[in-house]
């Protein structure tokens, strides 16, 4: 049984004509001898009726607060429905389907309402499905904790379902449709000249979404590169060949850029002795305990520096502050991170990023790395040429 995994997210399904075209997908699948398990996100965003968000405003504008367990059984409810639609113009194409929430496709996940876990799938009732002649549709985003009470996923559900579907059901391939082209080696908008990446490694398409691309979530490709399923991120309204995502493909120095937005860096001035570390402690403890995410951490005995989200920063600053520290903040920051798998076989390459920044009068405020990632500090308003004269110091934009 040769079976792939197709998810469609939300604009992939939010009218008739679109979910038209997600349905042809689907019939080219099976045209070809495959066996599909369809994967659906809600249909449409807010303001759309069916669309998770507009679940949520619904339930809130009779009382704020809405309990975990009410809530995730809400908002369920959309892709639900975006699967059983999905049936029914499966079934207008003349193909047999069936539609199965996420318990009933033995999707079980811990009890964390809201950003639920996958804890096992058991691959049976899908199977017993498929061996019928159906096409399964699921509804991504959700599963059952082992107390029978519906659980979601969280951020990227949908996409986490589909891949997590594709190691239990040994599928030959899992194919993430949205709405662009494939993973772009950087954010066109900012750089009209960014191209389509044919293929990027597991682990360079999860840096790059830690990094503020969007593209897949990091949980769903965790779960295939533990099956090592590959994945192609398609567009459902055009016949471009879209980005596969795989364990192994020819590595390149620098594969892409990713970036985010907002930040503050924020500067703790020591004053030495004995008592350094005891602050070093308190500084990040304190931050932790008010649920304040740090990143680009740099520590020495005279200061600390480290950036935070702009709408969290005065928050952590008056925390500081009222300990008796000395803390300031420079609003107004982006990350830029360069990420590629080859980088750690190739000497050179920060000297070659700090030339290209330099060269275009660029300031570097700070800097972290990991094995596959640089990622430099600098002026947001800095950020659009700093993409553009990396991009092109690493010839990014040739195919």
């Amino acid at each position: 049984m040769r079976i792939i995994v197709q998810k469609f997210g939300g604009t992939s399904v939010a009218t008739a004509e679109a979910r038209r075209r997600a349905a042809e997908r689907v019939v080219q699948a099976c045209r070809e001898g495959y066996m599909p398990v369809v994967v659906v996100s809600a249909m449409g965003r807010r303001g759309e009726p069916y669309a998770t968000d507009t679940l949520i405003d619904l339930a809130r504008q009779v009382k704020e607060d809405v309990p975990p367990r009410e809530l995730d059984l809400l908002i369920s409810c959309g892709e639900i429905i975006s699967a059983v639609v999905m049936v029914q113009t499966l079934r207008a194409l003349g193909y047999e389907a069936v539609a199965l929430t996420g318990g009933q496709a033995g999707i079980y996940t811990d009890g964390n309402y809201g950003n639920a876990k996958i804890k096992r799938i058991d691959p049976r009732p899908i199977l017993s499905k498929l061996q019928e002649g159906k096409i399964v549709v699921v509804a991504g985003f959700q599963g059952i904790g082992e107390d029978g009470n519906i659980t979601t996923l969280g951020r990227g559900g949908s996409d986490t379902t589909a891949t997590a579907l594709g190691g239990a059901l040994q599928a030959e391939l899992v194919e993430i449709y949205t709405d662009v082209d494939g993973v772009m080696t950087t954010d066109p908008r900012l750089l009209p000249e960014a191209r389509i990446l044919s293929a990027v490694t597991y682990r360079e398409v999860c840096e790059m979404a830690n990094q503020g691309a969007k593209v897949i979530h990091p949980r769903a490709v965790e779960m295939a590169m533990a099956k090592n399923v590959p994945i192609k991120v398609r567009n459902t309204f055009s016949d471009a060949e879209g980005t596969l995502i795989a364990a192994e493909i020819p590595e390149r120095v620098i594969t892409g850029l990713a970036h985010i937005n907002d930040l503050t860096r924020v500067t703790v001035k020591l004053n030495g002795g004995e008592d350094t570390r005891r602050v070093q402690v308190m500084v990040f403890s304190l931050l932790a305990e008010a649920g304040i995410n740090v990143d680009m951490i740099n520590v020495n005995p005279g200061e600390i520096f480290f950036v935070v989200r702009d709408e969290e920063a005065e928050k952590a600053l008056t925390l500081l502050r009222e300990k008796g520290l000395t803390a300031s903040g420079q609003r107004g920051c982006a990350k830029l991170s360069v990420i590629g798998a080859g980088m750690q076989e190739v000497p050179g390459v920060m000297a070659r990023l700090m030339e290209a920044l330099d060269g275009a009068g660029i300031d570097v405020l700070q800097t972290s790395d990991s094995d596959i990632t640089i990622s430099f500090l600098i002026k947001q308003e800095d950020l659009r040429r700093a993409v553009e004269v990396l991009h092109r110091k690493f010839d990014l934009h040739k195919g």
